[in-house]
């Protein structure tokens, strides 16, 4: 064993390399992550990542949850301080493009086809992308009570593509970040217009 990978105590060496992973991501994105450059950054052996990850993709589903997980964090916070439904739910999208404003590349892999495979996402992801639905439901169901069942499911599906279409273009750039919560408003008085 190496004196490197001496330092860690038992348990200790999966999270150092998850951050020396996430770290990596955050500088260069997920094109340049590799287990031996991760193994480089936590100042272990090359071969000590393959102990907690199978390969590449199995590292990138990790921080692809770690990112989902702090995504819906970020949501919830942001939901705590509003009473109203209409600002809980502009608070809650305004939140969801700010984490991927701060965080592009942990954004990007949580949405990666190939690291989240739609319709089949890891069992740890699984319940990730059920509470960030429930915690949208919820919203949608206050600031809409009335709504049946089928369309308060298609409301979770357009605001969560609202939230995800303004995070997306805010991070290509295409939409100033401080454009965001007047686009929600925006939607928010059409659909209140229009019903």
């Amino acid at each position: 064993m190496s004196t490197s990978v001496s330092r860690y105590h038992h348990g200790d060496l999966g999270p150092a390399l998850l951050e020396a992973a996430d770290a990596l991501l955050s500088e260069r994105g997920a094109a340049a992550l590799s287990l031996r450059e991760v193994a480089r950054r936590a100042g272990v052996s090359h071969n000590a990542p393959y102990h907690h990850f199978a390969d590449r993709l199995a590292l990138l589903k990790r921080l692809s949850e770690r990112h989902m997980d702090a995504l819906l964090d970020a949501q919830r916070r942001a939901a705590e301080g509003e009473r109203d439904p209409r600002a809980r739910l502009r608070a809650i999208a305004s939140a969801y493009v700010g984490y991927a404003r701060e965080h592009p590349h942990g954004f990007g892999i949580v949405f990666d086809p190939e690291v989240c495979v739609p319709g089949h996402p890891s069992e740890a992801m699984a319940p990730l992308i059920r509470a960030n639905e429930e915690l949208i439901a919820e919203v949608v169901a206050q600031a809409a009570p009335a709504l049946d069942a089928p369309t308060r499911e298609a409301a979770v599906a357009g605001v969560w593509g609202l939230a995800h279409g303004l995070a997306t273009l805010v991070v290509a750039g295409h939409i100033d970040a401080g454009q965001v919560d007047a686009g929600i408003d925006g939607v928010i008085a059409l659909a209140s217009a229009s019903a």
